[in-house]
């Protein structure tokens, strides 16, 4: 593909007094020209395009890299544009809109013959996710492209998704038209995919809702987590066939006592191989021996644990070791994603 001159430009807030607002007029025409934009929303750093372009979408998948059979999700700015997608929904999916939206859900649409979406959005599929970001920057880029906007995590492919627009440019760099820098991401992984089409919901992909949460609304028993999809399907969903988030580090996880990993630890170091630990703060006195430790925050604030996932497995490719060991979590709450994203992350061997 050809070299793009990737451009970055500041918004700290959005400030209808001041120059920040111009730049998202025209960031949201050029998604409207066709161009690719990296933005800022709650969950990670989008890559958006206009998900009614068929061109543009196939640039979002030329510059990331990213398998043609894996769909994308349509952002909207506004339920009204629900009607202009040629999707229909159910109650339940009616519940979860009131509940979570503008916020980290994603859901499952069944389309018409009438939707204007290109085909390479949802990968041949007879549905289409979408959701409305949380994030007022990518809202208010949303509300000037005018058009829906497919954005996958602005990375390569397999690799860890990005919360800063640095990690956006380190990536993606000539390959995209522009990035917009709106700070860190606050939850640091991506949306909750749920296909409520059915009378069960199925999550998809676990993320920044959780089922208990879901639950809340819908009632006890109403979802359930659907599995990966297998290899000769298109997957209904971002994050469920291909692995993803993955340092170049090797990285395993310390399923099992902690005394088996101390002394793998301790054999790969007698080898000459330098060893990093990522575990939560309480944990840090216990890996002293460990080349380098890096902190996954506090095991009382998995939320923060969460947000930091990303920057601490781009930040391990930064240093100079040979593998890594990573804490593991409970499955509840936000710890179904968190285990997800490392599990999908984690290299084959354990």
């Amino acid at each position: 593909m050809s070299y793009k001159q990737t451009v970055i430009r500041n918004v700290d807030k959005i400030n209808k007094a001041l120059p920040e607002e111009s730049v998202l007029k025209e960031i949201g025409l050029w998604i409207t020209q066709g161009r690719t934009v990296a933005l800022p929303t709650e969950t990670v750093y989008g890559l958006g395009a206009s998900a009614v372009c068929t061109e543009a979408v196939r640039a979002i998948f030329e510059a990331k890299n990213r398998p043609p059979d894996n769909p994308l999700i349509a952002h909207i700015a506004e339920r009204a544009q629900l009607d202009t997608l040629g999707v229909t929904w159910t109650k339940n999916m009616e519940q979860l809109m009131d509940a979570f939206w503008p916020g980290p859900l994603t859901l499952i649409f069944p389309l018409t013959e009438e939707t204007p979406l290109s085909p390479l959005v949802t990968a041949g599929l007879s549905t289409v996710a979408v959701r409305i970001p949380e994030h007022e920057v990518a809202r208010e880029v949303l509300k000037y492209a005018g058009v829906p906007v497919a954005a996958p995590s602005a990375n390569r492919s397999g690799s860890p998704s990005p919360t800063t627009a640095e990690h956006v440019y380190n990536d993606l760099h000539g390959k995209i038209d522009a990035v917009i820098d709106g700070g860190p991401c606050g939850y640091g992984v991506e949306s909750t995919v749920v296909d409520c089409t059915a009378e069960i919901c199925w999550i998809l992909r676990p993320g920044g809702v959780t089922k208990e949460q879901i639950e809340q609304v819908l009632g006890p028993g109403t979802v359930r987590y659907s599995q990966s999809a297998p290899a000769e399907e298109a997957p209904a969903a971002p994050g469920m066939k291909y692995r993803h988030y993955s340092p170049a580090t090797s990285l395993y996880l310390m399923k099992g006592p902690e005394e088996i990993w101390q002394r793998k630890l301790q054999d790969l170091q007698q080898d000459g191989k330098k060893v990093a630990v990522l575990a939560v703060e309480e944990n840090k006195t216990a890996w002293t021996q460990a080349d380098a430790f890096l902190s996954l925050g506090s095991r009382r604030a998995p939320e923060e644990t969460a947000a930091k996932l990303y920057a601490v497995l781009r930040e391990l490719d930064t240093m100079e070791v040979d593998a890594a060991f990573c804490e593991v979590f409970s499955k509840e709450g936000i710890g179904t994603a968190l285990m997800n994203r490392l599990e999908k992350a984690a290299s084959s061997e354990q």
